[in-house]
C-alpha cells in the first residue's frame, strides 16, 4: 500500500516538473532572443558613436564634395531608395510566458494540496475503522451545522442588502402615477422577503434537527391532504391577488380621460438604431403627420409636409418638460422594438414599428430640485433604451430636464424647427410647387 501510494505521489511530482520543463523552455528561449537583441543593439549604438566621432574629423570636407556631388546629380536622374525593408517581427515578452508557466504551476500546486488532503482524510477513516470507534453518521452533525452557519450568514446578508445597497439603489418616484408604482413594488418586495426568510430557515432549520442518527428511525409520511391544500391555495391567493393589484394599477396610469388627453403637452419621440429623435409641436399646439416613405436624406423623420400643422414643429436636442404639467408621449420607432424607458420617472413602454405606443405622465419634481435633494450638482434625469438593440445600444439615451413653465417657454423657443429652409426646397420640388407663394413655404421660418 505503501508503495501504490509514493509511487502515486512520485508520478504527480514527476507530472509537475515535465509541465514546468515544457512551459519554461519557450520563456527561456524568449529571454536568450530578447538579450542577444540587447547586446546587438549596444554593438550598434557604439559603432554608431564611432562613427559619429569620425565624421566630425571630416565634416568640412565632406560638405564640399557633397556640393559638388548634387551640382552633378541635379543633370542627372535620381536613383530611387530601396523600398524592401524587411517587416519587422512582432515578439512576444516573455513576461507571457512567465505568467502562464506560474499561473498552471499554482493550479497545480492547489490540485495536489486538495488530493493529499484526501488522501489524509482517507486514511484517518481507515485508522478508525481498523479502531473500531469509526461513526458513519458523525459527518451529519458537521454538515447541519454548517447549514445553520450558512442561514446565519443569509440572514445577514438579506438584512446588509436592504440597509445598504437599498439605500444606494431605490429612491422615490418624482412623478404622479410613480407613486402607486412604488406602492406596488413595496408591497411584492416584503411578501418575496417573508417567504425568502421562512422558506430558508424552515429548511436548515430542519435539516439540523432532523438530521440522521443512530438512534433514530425517520417517519414515512406519505400524503396529508390538508397540508397539500394549504401550500396550493395560499400561494395561488397570494399571487392572483398582486396580478390584480399590478392589472389595475396598470389600467389606471394608462386609461386616461379624452379631455385630459388633448389638453396634455403632446411630445413624440423617434426610436432607431441608435438613437432618439425628439418632436415638440409649435404654436398651435399639434404634431404633424408622418409617413416613413416620405423618408429622404433631408427628411429623414419623414415628416408630412403637406399637413401644414408640421410646418412648426420643433426638434428638441433634449427632452424637456414642464413641472406639475401632464406629458403626453407618443412613441415609435423606425427600424427595430426599441423601449422608452426613463427610470426616475416609473416611465416604460415599447416602441414598436407600424404603431404608436402611449404614455401621460406628470412630473412633480425638478432637475434643480432633485440636484439639490441628490446634493450632486449634476445629476439629470435620463432616458434610455431597455431592449438591447444592437452594439451600439449604450448610445440610446437622452437627457431629460423637467423645469418651470417659463424655463421650458424659453428653451423651446430657442429650437431648430423640422422645416428648414432646405426642406422647403425639396418639398416644392417634390409635389411642383416652383409656383406657390414665397410665404407659404416660409410660413415656419417667421
Amino acid at each position: 500500500m505503501k508503495f501504490k501510494i509514493n509511487n502515486r505521489f512520485k508520478s504527480l511530482f514527476g507530472g509537475l516538473l515535465a509541465i514546468n520543463l515544457l512551459f519554461a523552455a519557450p520563456a527561456f528561449a524568449s529571454v536568450q532572443d530578447s538579450t542577444a537583441a540587447t547586446t546587438a543593439v549596444e554593438q550598434t549604438a557604439v559603432t554608431a558613436d564611432s562613427a559619429a566621432t569620425a565624421t566630425d574629423t571630416t565634416a568640412a570636407a565632406a560638405t564640399d564634395t557633397a556640393s559638388v556631388a548634387a551640382a552633378s546629380t541635379a543633370s542627372s536622374s535620381v536613383t530611387p531608395v530601396a523600398s524592401g525593408t524587411q517587416k519587422e517581427e512582432k515578439v512576444t515578452d516573455p513576461q507571457v510566458y512567465k505568467n502562464l508557466t506560474y499561473y498552471i504551476l499554482f493550479f497545480l500546486v492547489i490540485c495536489a494540496v486538495v488530493a493529499v488532503i484526501g488522501k489524509v482524510h482517507s486514511i484517518y477513516v481507515l485508522t478508525k475503522r481498523v479502531n473500531g470507534t469509526y461513526n458513519p453518521l458523525a459527518n451529519n452533525t458537521l454538515q447541519a451545522t454548517l447549514m445553520l452557519v450558512f442561514l446565519i450568514a443569509f440572514l445577514g446578508f438579506v438584512y446588509y442588502g436592504y440597509a445598504v445597497w437599498g439605500a444606494w439603489s431605490w429612491r422615490p418616484a418624482v412623478t404622479e402615477h410613480g407613486k402607486e408604482v412604488d406602492t406596488m413594488f413595496i408591497i411584492t418586495t416584503i411578501i418575496i422577503t417573508v417567504v425568502l426568510v421562512l422558506v430558508h430557515i424552515l429548511l436548515l432549520v430542519f435539516s439540523f434537527i432532523y438530521r440522521m442518527r443512530a438512534k433514530r428511525k425517520a417517519y414515512f409520511y406519505p400524503h396529508n391532504d390538508a397540508i397539500e391544500r394549504l401550500w396550493t391555495i395560499v400561494p395561488a391567493v397570494v399571487l392572483t391577488i398582486l396580478v390584480l393589484f399590478g392589472f389595475f394599477t396598470w389600467r389606471k396610469i394608462t386609461n386616461i380621460p379624452e379631455d385630459l388627453k388633448k389638453s396634455a403637452l403632446q411630445v413624440e419621440v423617434l426610436g432607431e438604431q441608435f438613437q432618439w429623435t425628439v418632436r415638440y409641436p409649435g404654436a398651435d399646439g399639434k404634431i404633424g403627420k408622418r409617413n416613413y416613405k416620405l423618408t429622404t436624406p433631408l427628411n429623414g423623420y419623414g415628416i408630412d409636409f403637406n399637413d401644414k400643422a408640421a410646418w412648426d414643429d420643433v426638434k428638441g436636442d433634449m427632452i424637456v418638460i414642464p413641472v406639475n404639467k401632464p406629458v403626453r408621449f407618443h412613441i415609435l420607432s423606425k427600424d427595430i422594438i426599441h423601449s422608452f424607458y426613463i427610470p426616475d420617472f416609473r416611465v416604460q413602454i415599447n416602441a414598436v414599428p407600424g404603431m404608436t405606443n402611449y404614455f401621460q405622465f406628470t412630473p412633480t419634481t425638478t432637475t434643480e430640485e432633485m440636484r439639490d435633494k441628490m446634493n450632486d450638482p449634476q445629476y439629470d434625469y435620463v432616458m434610455l433604451c431597455a431592449k438591447i438593440c444592437g452594439e451600439a445600444h449604450y448610445n440610446m439615451q437622452k437627457t431629460v430636464k423637467v423645469v418651470t413653465e417659463a424655463e421650458y417657454a424659453e428653451w423651446l423657443s430657442k429650437q431648430a424647427k423640422f422645416y428648414t429652409e432646405d426642406i422647403q426646397k425639396e418639398f416644392a420640388e417634390l409635389n411642383g410647387a416652383e409656383g406657390k407663394k414665397k410665404e407659404d413655404l416660409t410660413a415656419s421660418i417667421n
